[in-house]
């Protein structure tokens, strides 16, 4: 019996071949579509799982009261880690890390400047990567030791048998490997080449060592722990929420409630609200998978529509089977394998879609995405689509058509295709509201990143460069610097404890002028060298700079126009503020500049001087006549001769405020891909349609022209129908569209407002496509000999 169902249903796939085409073609797509982004979302949730007892992972974080308002911070201290070490049994494991950073590493000939992380000697043995030599008891517990991954092991020797070989870190010491892990996959949300203990870290800077035994306030460390197995995450919560308000002479600790941050939240819960992760990356995986379902919905009523339009020619065929003996349910199951039959084709030519689409959409997201097809629960779950968009796509035309009665049929006197054009009608105002809305949702969200592009910077990022400052570096500032600007490459040069577009610090003032009892400000803080603020190109609006080698200036601060209305002072400049238990004088006030999300206001900072140009960072301005390709080949020179152990390191600033965009220019991009897809799934079906109409009403059209009609007029007759509906999806999408897109525009402090120019925009957009749909179908009707047509049989 299936056997020849199946072969009735291939009959009339190949019978059909121009309206099988359209189905497959569209159901295909869809299905592409989905399919993509499933992968994609799979991808996204997939990450950190890879580890075991991922969901026993932590890291430690702090919200702190400011004065109701509840911030979050990752930053937390080495006393906080030593407490929690030592006064809390349920946690297995407890490590510090000094965050991500770039080292030199080199043996004999071979350098490279990579990024690793200084890690407590716990770290390997809750974040448990594969080894391929050492173990986690040895790994990390000597402090002049290092940890290599596979590619980091071969880059240096060539081979991942290197145990108690030696590398030299920063030119400055030689460190011991005592392991070699596998090179981190993709989705794992720590990215390093190379692990250093912490110890090394602790016995190489004084500083960190004396913040053991300093305050829960000198936050500048990240936290992991990881629980016992049936240890309580709600019991360790509370255990741990009140630890540092022990220490009553500290505002900041006083202030702090020490939280769990779960690992499988990190990558797509990264936004904080009232002290809890709520948003992030996961509102965008919810985006595209509505974006997917509602892409398979269109290419499913597409397949409805064209299946009940050709109801006339599939009447006679059901009048006659149930004449002879067919039962209603028999005709139903046939019309249901032909649509999955339908359904199944159209499934392999979207695994060959998306299999040639990966590597450009893997390229364009900087994922890793494969079809899994060893995998047998992903043919299952394919399996399982398959069959669900069968049913969703045939039920509708499986019912209508196993409805008709046989004798009417059979007699001529019913009318099939009209008694189901309202409901056509319905389902392609459905789908086109779709696709106007995204064709909406892609406008607005390429106007917010554009606007926020556009938005004034307050400093100058074109032809400025940074290169992260290490021992060597920082030995030989001041002959570098020379160096710099007398080879006429650079015009300024300075250096910062912050990159020029993050601020890594943030601290309270203990005093200022105007204080409230209990009050707490929180606010960026900046070390800077000489000409910092020319370097950038900053404006100074009231007071003045630094002054280059007064070492006096390492008391006085200069703030930027939103400190100072965060601290409420009405004259500023004089005036006296405590930080650290020392007093400051505040000697300047410069313009805000955006050093951190270019959709929020400037944040509230603080810049102090260091004469001794010991930070992190160092900043340089090229000059405006040299270009830069020649400019980086005297740059790396100059570096070289000062730093001859590792490679010139180099970024454009430009580039890095650029990659603030990442995110929002991908989800532009991929909502434009799809909302195309949407549109062209869409006009398949209109196509369709259109043809259907043309070929129902060819004598009609035979008439009209007989009687005088012109080919613009039976253009229009057959046009004017689908307009409308058109029409009617633009007035349905726009208010639907701006519901939602306000919402996510929301979340930006900066961003565009909503006019009535992108709805207009779209709606003209989705007539002009839909009349270039329908027209073909329409001028050939127009076009053609009256006399043809009217021709009886």
């Amino acid at each position: 019996m299936i056997k020849n169902y199946l072969k009735i249903a291939w009959r009339n796939i190949i019978k059909n071949k121009v309206y099988s085409a359209l189905n497959i073609l569209g159901l295909s797509a869809g299905m592409a579509v989905a399919l993509l982004i499933a992968l994609w979302v799979s991808y996204q949730y997939s990450y950190d799982k890879f580890l075991p007892d991922n969901g026993r992972l932590y890291q430690v974080m702090r919200n702190f009261n400011s004065n109701g308002d509840t911030l979050t911070f990752s930053s937390t201290s080495l006393k906080l880690a030593d407490a929690l070490r030592n006064s809390i049994p349920e946690f297995a494991h407890v490590a510090e890390t000094d965050g991500q950073g770039a080292h030199g590493l080199m043996v004999g000939n071979k350098k490279f400047y990579l990024y690793g992380i200084q890690a407590g000697g716990d770290f390997l043995k809750m974040f448990r990567y594969l080894f391929i030599n050492g173990n986690a008891n040895v790994a990390l517990k000597d402090p002049f030791s290092i940890v290599l991954t596979e590619s980091t092991a071969k880059a240096l020797f060539g081979s991942t048998d290197v145990i108690n070989k030696m590398v030299r870190v920063d030119n400055h010491d030689n460190l011991k490997v005592t392991a070699v892990i596998k090179d981190l996959p993709e989705n794992s949300t720590f990215q390093f080449k190379y692990l250093i203990p912490f110890s090394y870290y602790e016995a190489t800077q004084g500083y960190v060592k004396r913040s053991r035994t300093g305050s829960f306030g000198n936050n500048g460390y990240a936290i992991y722990a990881e629980l016992k197995p049936g240890a309580s995450f709600a019991a360790v919560s509370a255990k741990i929420q009140n630890i540092e308000k022990g220490e009553t002479n500290n505002l900041n600790a006083m202030n702090s409630n020490v939280i769990l941050y779960p690992m499988l939240k990190w990558h797509l819960y990264s936004d904080f609200k009232n002290g809890k992760a709520i948003s992030g990356f996961i509102d965008y995986v919810r985006i595209f998978t509505l974006i997917g379902a509602l892409v398979l919905l269109i290419a499913c009523i597409n397949f409805i529509n064209l299946s009940t339009a050709r109801s006339e020619k599939r009447a006679r065929e059901v009048g006659v089977r149930k004449a002879i003996g067919s039962q209603r349910r028999d005709l139903i199951f046939q019309f249901l394998v032909e649509s999955a039959l339908i359904t199944f084709i159209a499934f392999l030519f979207s695994l060959l879609f998306v299999q040639l689409a990966l590597p450009a959409f893997n390229s364009l997201t900087g994922t890793v995405i494969s079809i899994p097809f060893g995998s047998p629960v992903f043919w299952m779950v394919m399996m399982a689509c398959v069959l669900f968009t069968a049913l969703l796509a045939g039920s509708r035309p499986a019912f209508y058509l196993s409805s008709f009665n046989p004798v009417k049929v059979l007699k001529g006197t019913i009318q099939v295709g009209k008694s189901a054009s309202t409901s056509r009608k319905i389902l392609v105002v459905t789908q086109f509201s779709c696709s106007i809305a995204l064709i909406i949702s892609t406008v607005i969200i390429y106007r917010q990143i554009q606007y926020a592009k556009n938005r004034p910077i307050g400093y100058q990022i074109s032809r400025l460069m940074t290169t992260e400052v290490n021992s060597d570096l920082s030995h030989n500032y001041d002959a570098l610097r020379n160096d710099l600007l007398q080879s006429g490459v650079v015009t300024a040069v300075s250096t910062s404890t912050s990159p020029t577009t993050t601020v890594w610090a943030h601290t309270d003032l203990d005093k200022f002028p105007g204080k409230r009892p209990g009050e707490t400000v929180e606010m960026g803080t900046i070390t800077v060298s000489d000409d910092y603020f020319k370097t950038l190109g900053m404006k100074i609006l009231s007071g003045r700079d630094f002054t280059p080698g007064m070492k006096a200036d390492t008391n006085n601060v200069v703030f930027n126009e939103a400190a100072i209305k965060r601290l409420r002072l009405t004259d500023p400049v004089n005036q006296i503020i405590t930080w650290n238990q020392q007093q400051y004088r505040v000697i300047g006030v410069i313009k805000n500049a955006l050093m951190d999300s270019p959709y929020k206001d400037a944040d509230p900072t603080m810049f102090t001087f260091s004469a001794n140009a010991a930070n992190f960072n160092l900043i340089y301005q090229l000059s405006p006549n040299i270009n830069t390709h020649q400019a980086v080949e005297k740059l790396t020179q100059i570096f070289n001769k000062y730093n001859p152990a590792y490679p010139y390191d180099y970024r454009f600033v430009d580039q890095d405020y650029n990659w603030k965009f990442s995110q929002e220019v991908l989800v532009g991009k991929l909502a434009g891909i799809f909302a195309g897809l949407a549109i062209f799934i869409s006009c398949l079906g209109l196509f369709g349609l259109a043809a259907f109409v043309a070929e129902q009403r060819t004598k009609e059209m035979g008439i009209r022209k007989v009687l005088g009609a012109t080919v613009a007029q039976v253009w229009l007759l057959l046009s004017k129908d689908f307009i409308l509906l058109v029409i009617i999806s633009c007035v349905i999408a726009s208010p639907l569209a701006f519901y939602f897109l306000q919402k996510w525009l929301l979340k930006y402090d900066y961003h565009i407002s909503i006019g009535p120019g992108v709805f207009i925009i779209s709606a003209i957009i989705a007539v002009v496509i839909t009349l270039l749909t329908i027209s073909s179908q329409a001028i050939k009707a127009a076009l053609a000999n009256p006399v043809k047509s009217l021709k009886t049989e």
